[in-house]
């Protein structure tokens, strides 16, 4: 069987998006990833000497790379995580973002319509290129807004959000323009295992656990809808079993949190986990990000209309999962944080 290729697999969503595949289908695994700061091979070592997983090392806007790995796979569908992804990197410097995001995403665009058009019948009606996007492409809702649904117009409003929704509009376009067969995906905020340490949630449980502040942008009302890596994964899966080609579909658990109430739960769990110092007492209000969005929350309705897709993990279930993760895997993560897992 051909391959299923995924870019960015060794990342924290491409990883366990990975496990989840192989669990669940027959077909083999390709994983191109250029193991930037946020990724870690020790993601996928489960599964390392199975012979249905393939990894290759390599840049996604390296054309003569991906072109050569269509020509010799020629993969069945493409999972396209690959993505900078951390707003405040994107603040700092956008270049990257740009490159890897809209450019990358090009690159796989193009090979993508060039092994389309050299299949058989059957095998182009079964191709799929999923791209996973993110539900800042959307911009900022007000606090009694109606959540953000698949007809939203985009508004974005960072660089990271911008690059994300070029590249979405690219996905668009290579359907309407070629006939691609191609499915847009926008997530909310995603938690679980083996995610980056930069992002709120693992950031949170790093430095309570090293008692160290917990800084919180502004007045920490800023509300973001959160869901479980592996209810995303199913998502994805269900999107390329039984999504329409051509449309875009988010993906969210109904589950809004302001910031301040989350970081408060995590420092309850973990004082009921690791009793020890009053954890709450480490949050710090601290500058916010220029161009903070206020609230994200996404109406995941349609995809689950269209493909029978709903979340299994509760955020109460979901947040005491990760947190116990997190607990069992303290060498992990401090080989994460010192850059260790690069080291190879």
């Amino acid at each position: 069987m051909n391959p299923i290729l995924v870019t960015g697999g060794a990342g924290f969503i491409g990883s366990n998006f990975i496990l989840h595949w192989l669990r669940s289908e027959n077909s083999p695994v390709l994983n191109l990833d250029n193991l930037t700061y946020a990724a870690d091979l020790a993601n996928l070592v489960s599964i390392s000497s199975d012979p249905r997983y393939i990894f290759v090392r390599g840049d996604i806007c390296d054309r003569p790379l991906v072109h050569d790995l269509f020509r010799t796979y020629q993969p069945s569908a493409v999972f396209h995580f690959a993505a900078e992804s951390h707003v405040d990197r994107s603040i700092r410097s956008a270049d990257d973002f740009v490159r890897t995001n809209v450019e990358g995403t090009l690159r796989l665009l193009q090979e993508s319509r060039d092994l389309v058009e050299t299949l058989g019948a059957e095998a182009r009606k079964q191709f799929r290129f999923i791209h996973i996007s993110t539900d800042e492409v959307y911009g900022s809702l007000g606090p009694d807004d109606p959540a953000f649904t698949e007809a939203t117009a985009y508004a974005p409003n960072s660089p990271y959000s911008a690059s994300k929704a070029a590249a979405d509009h690219l996905v668009r376009a290579f359907h309407h323009t070629y006939g691609l067969p191609t499915i847009n995906t926008n997530c909310s905020n995603n938690y679980g295992p083996h995610q980056f340490q930069e992002k709120l949630i693992p950031l949170m449980i790093h430095n309570a656990l090293c008692h160290m502040p917990l800084p919180v942008y502004g007045d920490g009302q800023n509300v973001r809808d959160w869901i479980h890596v592996a209810d995303h994964c199913q998502a994805l899966r269900q999107v390329f079993n039984r999504g329409t080609v051509g449309e875009s579909y988010n993906i969210g658990a109904n589950c809004e949190k302001n910031n301040v109430d989350l970081v408060n739960e995590i420092c309850a769990l973990l004082s009921e986990l690791r009793p020890g110092p009053r954890y709450e007492s480490l949050i710090t209000f601290v500058k916010d990000r220029p161009g903070h969005d206020r609230r994200y929350a996404v109406d995941s309705s349609k995809i689950r209309r269209h493909t029978g897709w709903s979340p299994r993990e509760t955020f109460s279930s979901g947040l005491r999962q990760t947190i116990e993760w997190y607990l069992e895997n303290r060498n992990w993560a401090q080989s994460v944080t010192a850059g260790a897992h690069h080291q190879q």
